[in-house]
């Protein structure tokens, strides 16, 4: 039996199937069919929820006497934008200069491949696992995050799976592979303020209440002082106005509204709840000191509505787990990464409620671009690292 030991053929198996969320595309089929050759017991649950699309997803385990170790990730990928700005098919898996391009190699299908070849090259060297292997795959990263890693994880612990550690395969080197381990994700918070006016004519202001003002003040509150100067372990909250809109046309009529969205990447210093806290202070002292109109002062008229599902910070403390991935590492390219907590959120944010959690995959450089492509020479050391890895955390 022919093991998928080969990175770059396992990448462009799951490359050629389309999965652009929230189609699976074939992907968790051609993934399935690598896994069970290595004795994985393979399910691919189905999630479903109104106003969103059905989500397929896969979750593979491969038993063994000793601790539980979670691969997590995600087959879907986004548009690819203007297919013919593509220098090659992005579903073709076609290989130019040493390198293959296709929607997915980076983000995330390459970690996928990399770790699938990893676990049989283990198998085929070694046997058994010294504990057990699971992969927790979905289709939905991408997309809205409603039918997927959540569910999945939910489903899986609900049929009693239990996990020592994950290792989520996303793309976490900024420059060459070693840059970077992700131990932990800032949390994200956003929010819509919306300041309510007189609509009216720009030529007889008196008779009107332009709410452009308000929102000025209550935005330059949002932005000014800063929320802290960062901890140890994570960067500086940063607030990021990220629009401003009014809904008016027209030049010469003031509006009867404006709104102003904005997103907060935050660190360890707060939480979700005393984020929001410290928010609703700042504006409240803001509309009530600000000089409004007719020279008067007079407090400004708002509503403010918070986005569902905030990211809650985390950083994973496991010394054994960050310890062998780090040791991995730097055993095969000989760089010590950095731990970092930068970034975006992922699907960490969900699994680090069941076990500790760590990232490292590819380098991102290409990631969601026209033309995303991934050295061949990368997918061979990425799998060195995910073996060593493998030996080194199953003792």
């Amino acid at each position: 039996m022919t093991l998928p030991v080969d990175p770059a053929e396992n990448l462009a198996a799951l490359i050629r199937c389309p999965s652009v969320t929230p189609a699976e595309g074939g992907a968790l089929a051609a993934l399935q069919a690598m896994l069970v050759p290595l004795g994985f017991a393979v399910e691919r649950p189905v999630f479903s929820e109104g106003g969103t699309p059905d989500i397929e997803n896969l979750y593979a385990r491969r038993s063994g006497n000793g601790p539980h170790l979670m691969f997590a990730g995600h087959t879907d990928v986004v548009p690819v934008g203007d297919e013919a700005a593509w220098t090659h098919p992005p579903f073709a898996a076609e290989v130019a200069k040493g390198e293959m391009y296709g929607r997915g190699a980076v983000d995330m299908k390459g970690g996928i491949a990399c770790f699938v070849a990893a676990v049989a090259r283990h198998v085929e060297k070694n046997g058994a696992l010294k504990g057990s292997v699971s992969l927790l795959i979905t289709g939905d990263e991408e997309g809205p995050a409603i039918n997927g890693t959540v569910k999945l994880l939910e489903w899986a612990a609900g049929r009693g799976e239990t996990w020592d550690a994950a290792l989520v395969g996303e793309p976490t080197n900024p420059d060459k592979l070693g840059d970077m381990i992700k131990i932990g994700r800032r949390g994200s918070l956003s929010g819509v303020v919306t300041v309510n006016g007189r609509q009216g004519h720009a030529a007889y202001p008196h008779l009107a209440d332009n709410p452009v003002r308000g929102l000025m003040a209550l935005v330059d509150a949002l932005l000014v002082p800063a929320f802290d100067e960062g901890t140890k372990d994570f960067q500086p909250t940063n607030l990021e106005v990220t629009s401003v809109d009014v809904g008016n046309p027209a030049t010469n009529v003031i509006p009867a509204k404006a709104t102003a969205t904005f997103n907060i990447r935050f660190n360890d210093t707060w939480t979700a709840e005393s984020l929001q806290a410290e928010i609703h202070n700042r504006l409240d002292a803001a509309s009530r000191r600000k000089t409004y109109r007719k020279g008067r002062k007079e407090p400004v008229d708002y509503d403010l509505v918070w986005k569902d599902g905030p990211s809650h910070v985390f950083l994973t403390r496991d010394d054994r787990l960050v310890d062998a991935l780090s040791g991995s590492v730097h055993a095969v390219v000989g760089a010590t990464p950095e731990l970092s907590t930068s970034g975006g959120t992922s699907d960490a944010r969900f699994i680090k409620d069941y076990c500790p959690v760590v990232e490292f995959g590819l380098v991102g450089k290409t990631m969601h671009m026209v033309d995303e492509r991934v050295a061949l020479a990368d997918l061979e050391t990425l799998t060195q690292i995910y073996q060593r890895f493998l030996e080194d955390w199953f003792g």
